[in-house]
């Protein structure tokens, strides 16, 4: 319980700092006043004025925010301030603050995925012996006789020496009965098996059908091999890129219900799921932590009003405009963007609790 405890905090701390110095830092570079830089929400525990900023940390640590000077237009100021209020900026000034939020975010993966790379090496999965795992009860696999720890040598005359080999075979077989050779113990032995057809869904949520004879795999073996430093680097881009891609697929196939729902989680997932990678060691935790930077960067570039990507779409329509949105509107536009969010959050918190509560728990 501590240990899921302290490594939910670091992660969340962690991610929200790093978030929230992006916009921090770019709205100094750019010459625009921060009055607050808070880590979390609501009452202050402790905090610190130091310069023209007040630095604190929050009761609630699902968040954080900076506060610009004249992020209100109506906001009162001296006329000498006015010149570095948040408003008085240009639009791509303004953008650019904006996006540092979800760009940082992109960055910490860059430099953790970059950072396993040099130390741990590169990622790789090792190829699957054709060997059997499994063997599904009432399948054609058991029927025929076939049993876990089998090590298929060939099919139909045709030598396997992967996983992939047997699995490619079975799929392009349009259902017809195929010819196993496989070795048991010291002993060569064959059996005919005839595969069925499967409707099974993908990662993804997309539904597939292809012949299947009912046995799994052993399980995937990840190795990690030594490069250098460019080599990582490069990696640790070509790594994050990926992420943001199939977080964005995955996004899609939720709004489209490829996906289902309730696969949707929640601070209490997180905390859990801290709590698990943190058990596994540094290496699984801190790739865990850039996973979830990545999915914080893309969820905030959404064009909901109130998270960056609607902050990026009022921006859009003032510079298509020639003339800003009218406060009034993104007011409203920001309450609807609010309430979607707070309904979004309670529908995780529940998924949350009936993963907890229910019978398996919490899967992974």
């Amino acid at each position: 319980m501590l240990l899921t405890l302290v490594s939910t905090l670091i992660v969340l701390g962690i991610l929200i700092f790093v978030h929230e110095l992006g916009h921090f830092i770019l709205a100094k570079k750019v010459g625009v006043k921060v009055l607050k830089f808070s880590l979390g929400f609501g009452p202050r525990l402790i905090g610190k004025k130091i310069g023209e900023t007040e630095y604190q940390i929050a009761v609630f640590p699902l968040g954080g925010f900076v506060k610009p000077l004249g992020e209100d237009p109506n906001e009162e100021m001296s006329e000498e301030d006015r010149p570095r209020s948040f408003w008085a900026q240009p639009v791509w000034k303004r953008a650019l603050i904006i996006c540092a939020g979800p760009f940082f975010n992109f960055f910490l993966a860059v430099v953790i995925y970059s950072a396993v790379n040099v130390f741990a090496g590169v990622p790789s999965i090792q190829p699957i012996p054709p060997e059997i795992n499994e063997v599904t009860s009432g399948s054609p696999a058991e029927q025929a006789g076939l049993k876990k720890g089998d090590f298929v040598v060939s099919i139909d005359g045709q030598e396997i020496s992967t996983w992939d080999d047997l699995r490619e075979i079975i799929h392009n077989s349009k259902g017809k009965e195929l010819l196993l050779k496989v070795k048991r113990n010291d002993e060569l032995l064959e059996f005919k098996v005839t595969p069925k057809q499967t409707s099974q869904k993908t990662a993804l949520g997309e539904e597939v059908r292809y012949p299947i004879i009912g046995v799994t795999p052993p399980p995937v073996k990840e190795v990690y091999n030594k490069v250098g430093f460019l080599s990582a680097l490069g990696n640790g881009f070509v790594q994050t890129w990926d992420g943001i891609r199939f977080t964005v697929v995955v996004v899609v196939k939720l709004l489209q219900r490829a996906i289902p729902a309730k696969t949707i989680g929640g601070p209490i997932m997180i905390a859990k799921m801290a709590g698990e990678f943190a058990k596994r060691g540094l290496l699984w935790f801190v790739s865990f932590m850039a996973i979830l930077s990545i999915n914080l960067g893309v969820i905030n570039l959404f064009p909901v009003p109130i998270l960056d990507g609607g902050h990026l779409l009022f921006l859009g329509l003032e510079a298509a405009l020639g003339k800003p949105v009218s406060l009034r509107k993104m007011e409203i536009a920001q309450q609807v963007g609010l309430v979607l969010i707070i309904l979004l959050m309670v529908f995780a918190f529940y998924n949350d609790i009936l993963r907890l509560f229910s019978p398996e728990g919490f899967k992974f």
